[in-house]
């Protein structure tokens, strides 16, 4: 079996006319255009099994799915999401992988992803199609008994001579900090860079510094009193829960079906909104303008109505 995948081996790289592997002792590793070739075969992959799902799944979900999220919402969001589906559609496999944002936008405009979620500002791109969940307000977080917990209003001055922890570099909501801060001329004297949001909180709670998280991330903490919302009065501070999709994906049986589940879970007063009727029927492209009004929709949910 071994000397039969080697030669199949050889007889691509002689046809491609490249190397794939390089062959270290009993080591083999990928080359540069093996890396390539492999996100393309990727893709015939799914293809092939796009196809035949297509031609003998009929209507009844089935296949499998590769999602990706950023830890934060794996963590806090999809959860519940991804029991209910299991529950309801135990025959679909999920291929879960968790990476940064700008590694996911990657992936997904590559056809790498079946479907992805972000948490970011509003994502507006002429190869995907978003659909904008939820709206996530950003917390300045501090320890109960830090010196800028008694302040009225805390600003970028104030954060002049603290000691900050970030998440990782390139993290949305880190960024949109970070630009409020440079905006105002000023930046905390100390940084710590963490890729654990639970890391932050604990090393904020004992007093070492203060943080910039998501509300979701922070609610146990600050309903118990371990963490306290500093009184931000400069940019306001927000990023969104998205689901994006690139617009040539097939709309499968068990890709609409989990879509169908992230909404009755994250946006529960909404049914599937208009573009993903318009791609179930073949559309190309969701209308520009649609994610945004489904935006502020979110944003002023008492005064705008959701789309059925």
């Amino acid at each position: 079996m071994q000397s039969s995948v080697t030669t199949q081996i050889q007889a691509l790289e002689a046809d491609l006319g490249v190397p794939l592997f390089d062959r270290l002792g009993k080591r083999v590793q990928l080359t540069d255009a093996g890396v390539r070739l492999l996100r393309y075969a990727d893709q015939v992959l799914t293809l092939m099994d796009e196809a035949r799902q297509a031609v003998t799944g009929g209507d009844e979900p089935t296949g499998s799915l590769t999602i990706s999220a950023p830890e934060t919402l794996c963590t806090y969001r999809l959860p519940q999401v991804l029991h209910r589906f299991r529950a309801r559609y135990p025959q679909v496999r999920l291929i879960f992988q968790p990476n940064p944002c700008m590694e996911i936008r990657r992936r997904v405009t590559e056809g790498l992803l079946d479907i992805a979620f972000l948490l970011d500002e509003l994502v507006q791109s002429s190869s995907l199609v978003v659909t904008p969940l939820v709206v996530e307000p950003l917390v300045v977080v501090a320890a109960p008994d830090h010196p800028l917990a008694q302040a009225d209003a805390v600003h970028a001055s104030d954060l002049a001579d603290a000691s900050f922890f970030f998440t990782e570099l390139g993290c949305s909501y880190r960024t949109m900090f970070e630009q409020a801060l440079s905006a105002s001329g000023y930046y905390p004297a100390t940084t710590f860079e963490f890729w654990s949001v639970e890391a932050i909180k604990h090393c904020v709670m004992v007093g070492l510094g203060v943080s910039v998280l998501p509300a979701m991330s922070v609610a146990t903490e600050l309903a118990q009193g371990r963490l306290i919302a500093l009184p931000w009065r400069d940019r306001q501070l927000e990023v969104v829960t998205q689901v994006v999709w690139h617009k040539d994906k097939w709309m499968s049986p068990a890709l609409r079906a989990f879509l169908e589940v992230t909404y009755e879970v994250l946006n529960p007063t909404c049914t599937l909104p208009t573009m993903l009727e318009e791609h179930a029927e073949h559309a190309s492209v969701a209308h520009s303008g649609e994610p945004i009004e489904l935006y502020n929709a979110l944003r002023s949910p008492k005064t705008a109505t959701c789309k059925r």
